[in-house]
């Protein structure tokens, strides 16, 4: 055996070890008995009444809670759905309605239990580590707080002219398609009852499409089902990518390497059927201004990073106060209701931007509306 014949076997072992283990992983999690346990199914009880204890639906399913859950035991273990449809209403988020499908409390703890105890263990172990919406110790600020890192390390490297390619995919949820979708997940949970379970709780939103805000099990299942897309964008070797659920970026110093990543991930997403918003798809330079999640980030030449809000935020803002002063002085609204609203505007949402002035003008606004 010669040099080459010895590396390749030594790749071959250490090949086969990795998915040995991988396998032995997820083996761990494909037992339905995860699911059936009563002491899983009261944990996430526990863990789905936190903030809604008040609602009546909430409080009857806890009058009688362990028949409930045994009730739920039950009908898993006997291969009847535990879904009782959706309560449906729209929300004005930022701007944009939303359709919301919230779920009935007993669906809601079988779904945080799979969640907690099987979906969210083996979907989140082939995230890469950019993929900062809804899991554990990630979320909003930290999505942001890496493209800052990688506009940092960018900087370090070569300087504040380079460019950056920003994707949107359009109507990500809408346009999920379950038969990709459950195809990948059952690689990993082959059990047919785990599957059963999971497409009770799927297949309804849509025919044949669509994942449904208001799920957890759509959350999840929503951050897994375009970690092909991330996988293709790691290969190009750029120097800052992220993915914020729909929202990606590139960074790197070549614009017309950009256009090259953007067909590679064209290619990606015409597999799992995503359709990108071209309209909102678009190539900056670092220098100008590049719009991630609400808010406009530019890198200067000292390598400062200035954030700015996005302007038509402060525009919804300015336009709710006065909207809440008519309300106020009709009757139909608590001057505290208006108060907690702008503040949780002014703590949340502008604290993250260098936004000192708009501040300075927007709490100008409120007293002159509010208190004098």
């Amino acid at each position: 055996m010669n040099s080459a014949e010895r590396k390749e076997s030594r790749y071959q072992r250490r090949k086969a070890d990795r998915e040995q283990k991988r396998q032995q992983f997820y083996t761990q999690y494909n037992d339905f008995s995860l699911l059936t346990d009563p002491d899983h199914l009261f944990e996430a009880y526990k863990k789905s009444i936190k903030g809604v204890s008040w609602k009546a639906s909430v409080q009857r399913y806890e009058m009688n809670v362990l028949v409930n859950i045994a009730e739920t035991i039950r009908k898993l273990n006997t291969g009847v759905s535990v879904s009782h449809g959706f309560v449906e209403f729209d929300l004005m988020e930022r701007g944009r309605l939303r359709h919301i499908k919230s779920v009935h409390i007993s669906e809601r703890i079988v779904q945080k239990c799979m969640c907690d105890q099987i979906l969210v263990p083996v979907l989140s172990r082939p995230l890469i580590y950019d993929n900062g919406a809804s899991l554990k110790n990630k979320g909003l600020h930290f999505a942001i707080s890496r493209f800052k890192t990688h506009l940092s390390r960018y900087y370090r490297e070569y300087g504040y002219k380079g460019y950056c390619l920003s994707i949107d995919f359009s109507k990500y949820f809408d346009s999920v398609d379950h038969a990709i979708l459950l195809k990948n997940i059952e690689q990993k949970l082959p059990n047919p009852k785990i599957m059963k379970v999971l497409k009770d709780f799927i297949l309804p939103f849509g025919d044949g499409v669509s994942l449904g805000l208001g799920s957890q099990v759509s959350q999840i299942s929503a951050i897994y089902h375009a970690n092909p897309v991330d996988h293709v964008a790691e290969r190009l070797h750029v120097y800052g990518y992220g993915r914020y659920m729909d929202d990606l970026y590139l960074i790197h110093e070549d614009r017309d390497y950009l256009l090259y990543c953007l067909s590679e991930i064209k290619k990606a997403c015409e597999t799992l059927k995503i359709k990108i918003n071209m309209k909102k798809t678009k190539i900056v330079k670092l220098n100008d201004g590049v719009k991630f999640l609400k808010g406009i980030y530019s890198l200067t030449e000292t390598g400062k990073i200035i954030a700015r809000a996005d302007p038509a935020s402060r525009k919804r803002m300015r336009r709710k106060l006065r909207k809440f002063k008519k309300l106020v002085d009709a009757g139909k609204m608590g001057f505290s209701d208006a108060y907690t609203a702008y503040q949780s505007w002014r703590g949340n949402y502008i604290k993250r931007f260098d936004a000192y002035h708009t501040v300075e003008r927007m709490d100008g606004l409120y007293n002159r509306l509010f208190i004098t």
